[in-house]
């Protein structure tokens, strides 16, 4: 089996290494707290005393919240000058295609490759193997972390040899929940005004014209106005939907509808739902 590190032990790094622990792979982990190594570590996994002993593995995966993050710990630190030559690094956070090109450029500066492979599914989803994962970049790279990617996913999507590639994809599929959960919020209160129960036709929807888990769960919370516990928060979401903006703006491509939803998340995050699942836009909507 392969050595492989996981850097950010949050719910989504926790689940991919302890699958790869589980799977017989020799599991570096580190995080900046050390509670979450140490519950790995109890788990089979090897402790890192620093980012840089952990950036002596082959592969590393790192699983960190948004671009200020990345960039503190691999390209402002100066931690790059210290990892393992021809190693690769596949960064599997969210973040924006400005900083997966700076990315890029920074490891191609010290000879490490670099792999852009966020995901889609949430904590549960990363604790069952499922997840799909969206990889971009120099094909004898992604190969190098497709074992790790067969663990971790259910199917691995190629979408081309540069980073930022998957990280266009990422955000614009997010985009596509954030209009999905907005539409969804307008429809039901719609459909409860006219004396329809919420959830049976949010039922109607997710068995006949959109199956999937997109209307069926966060149409589900909508209809029971149901925002906590919180998969993925309002805050993330309005941090996700600027960087689909930006990523549009970057092609000369208008949102109309994303200009919509700017105003929706700053509006539902100013009334208090910052820490509430993201489903919770629908709230802006009369009921």
């Amino acid at each position: 089996m392969g050595e492989v590190a996981v850097v950010g032990l949050g719910g989504m790094g926790r689940a991919i290494a302890r699958n790869l622990v589980r799977a017989g792979h020799e599991t570096v982990v580190w995080n900046r707290s050390a509670g979450p190594a140490e519950e790995l570590a109890e788990a089979g996994a090897l402790r890192a005393a620093s980012l840089a002993q952990a950036l002596q593995c082959p592969v590393v995966l790192s699983v960190l919240s948004d671009d200020a993050a990345f960039a503190e710990a691999f390209l402002d630190s100066g931690v790059l000058g210290e990892a393992r030559q021809g190693a690769v690094h596949v960064n599997m956070a969210t973040v924006s295609v400005e900083l997966a090109r700076r990315a890029a450029e920074a490891h191609a500066a010290h000879g490490i490759g670099y792999v852009s492979a966020p995901v889609f599914g949430r904590v549960g989803v990363a604790e069952a193997g499922a997840l799909n994962v969206l990889a971009a970049g120099e094909p004898e790279l992604v190969d190098k972390a497709q074992p790790f990617f067969d663990v971790i996913g259910s199917r691995t999507w190629r979408l081309g040899e540069l980073p930022e590639q998957a990280n266009t994809a990422k955000v614009l599929g997010n985009y596509l929940i954030a209009c999905a959960i907005q539409s969804l919020g307008e429809a039901v209160s719609v459909a409860a005004a006219a004396g329809t129960d919420p959830g049976r036709f949010v039922e109607l929807l997710a068995s006949t014209l959109f199956p999937g888990p997109v209307y069926s769960g966060y149409g589900s919370m909508i209809a029971q106005r149901r925002y906590q516990p919180a998969g993925f928060t309002t805050a993330l979401g309005r941090k996700d939907l600027h960087l689909a903006l930006d990523a549009a703006a970057g092609q000369a491509v208008p949102l109309p509808f994303g200009e919509v939803l700017r105003g929706v998340f700053e509006q539902a995050i100013a009334d208090g739902r910052a820490a509430d699942d993201w489903a919770a836009i629908a709230e802006q909507q009369p009921r």
